[in-house]
């Protein structure tokens, strides 16, 4: 967690001391996917979880109709009337928050005027949601300084909402739910297409949950993200010749799916139709066995994730792909996969607490000499969704 003193400090540096007005905190984290990519979008089960770290808010209500836009992370400070609040592609990072509070308004909610300072502790660009963190804090702020319902599966999908219309990225519902509903020490096992959702005990004893970034980076938007989207709806429409009130790849079980593959027509198309289902299968796996505290199982599960990701759905590439063969040559690593949408990123992999140390030596090492590109390493611990501090 930030040093909350100081990011005051920094705020009263830039928006000056305002002693009708008390600066107010809020958290959100970043999430970590510890099991099913791509499967949101197509309506299946995800497994994500909160981390203890993501993007503090501080807030500080204005007697006019400004929004001021300040982070730690990125040099671009800007201020925008509530009257104004349109995508530009060169107001970067302040897209996010901006898309939340025009969202709020086209809701018919009142939004005033307030500075705000993020500081974020998230890489960007790492696929741990800093994007999701963002909005997702500026959600429940903007609706807790107004005094309005902060409901947090609505904030949610406001969130996303805003992703997929104001920003113009096609993404699913995982990052914002795992980031506004997470629970400490516990993964959320969802369903994406009915937000059906149990928060699952994940209690990895001996073993730590490392996050490796490959830091290279990616964007979204650009990615072939929204080509593999639409590869799963026509595999959707191929399917429907035999089961007409198909909608989401996430509706075939595991043997429907094996049974009329074959009305797939383009085998490319079939791959990734392919990943999808066998990808929830595992998903609905990995619950039982950490609930039987099988761990070297869920690792079986994690390889035999990431190995599709790769061969099936190709959205893996040379640096996810080095680091998580370099993870598993490792003694003490149950499992490891990418996280996130792929090209490049960060991969998870559960590590005995004995081996971490040597886990991000020679991990670091083997990565770099065949990308020529650094990692950084973080540790987790599963924390709790959006808060007010």
């Amino acid at each position: 967690m930030a040093d909350i003193q100081a990011l005051k400090m920094r705020f009263i540096d830039l928006y000056g001391a305002d002693s009708a007005h008390p600066i107010r905190v809020f958290h959100a984290p970043g999430r970590v996917n510890l099991i099913g990519e791509h499967t949101d979008y197509n309506g299946g089960y995800v497994f994500p979880a909160a981390l203890t770290f993501g993007t503090a808010l501080l807030m500080r209500k204005r007697d006019d109709d400004q929004l001021g836009f300040a982070s730690t992370n990125f040099p671009l400070r800007k201020h925008i009337s509530i009257q104004e609040l349109t995508y530009r592609s060169e107001d970067e990072w302040i897209n996010y928050p901006k898309g939340i509070a025009h969202e709020l308004l086209q809701r018919g909610l009142s939004v005033g005027g307030y500075d705000m300072l993020y500081s974020g502790a998230i890489p960007n660009g790492s696929g741990l949601s800093s994007s999701a963190s963002v909005e997702v804090v500026t959600a429940f702020g903007l609706l807790t300084m107004e005094g309005h319902p902060a409901d947090k599966v609505d904030i949610a999908l406001l969130s996303q909402k805003t992703e997929n219309e104001f920003i113009g990225v096609n993404c699913g519902i995982m990052d914002q739910f795992a980031v506004a509903m997470g629970k400490k020490d516990h993964a959320i096992l969802l369903m994406c297409d009915t937000l059906e959702y149990q928060h699952v005990p994940f209690d990895s004893g001996e073993y730590k949950l490392v996050i490796g970034n490959t830091n290279k980076k990616r964007g979204l938007v650009d990615s072939a993200y929204n080509e593999r989207r639409a590869q799963c709806e026509q595999a959707v429409r191929d399917l429907q010749a035999k089961y007409p009130e198909l909608t989401l790849l996430g509706q075939l079980s595991l043997e429907q799916f094996n049974e009329s593959q074959h009305l797939i027509a383009d085998e490319t198309v079939r791959k990734r139709a392919q990943h999808v289902v066998e990808e929830i299968d595992r998903v609905l796996q990995s619950m039982k066995v950490l609930e039987q505290g099988d761990l070297a199982a869920f690792g079986q599960l994690m390889i035999a994730s990431h190995n599709s990701l790769r061969d099936l759905y190709e959205v893996t590439g040379l640096e996810l792909d080095t680091m998580v063969e370099a993870a598993l040559q490792v003694p003490g690593v149950l499992g490891s996969r990418m996280t996130g949408a792929g090209f490049g990123g960060c991969t998870v992999s559960l590590v005995h607490q004995d081996s971490v140390e040597r886990f991000k030596d020679e991990v670091g090492r083997v990565y770099t000499e065949k990308t020529g590109l650094k990692s950084d390493f973080y540790v987790c611990t599963i924390g709790d969704g959006v808060v007010e501090l």
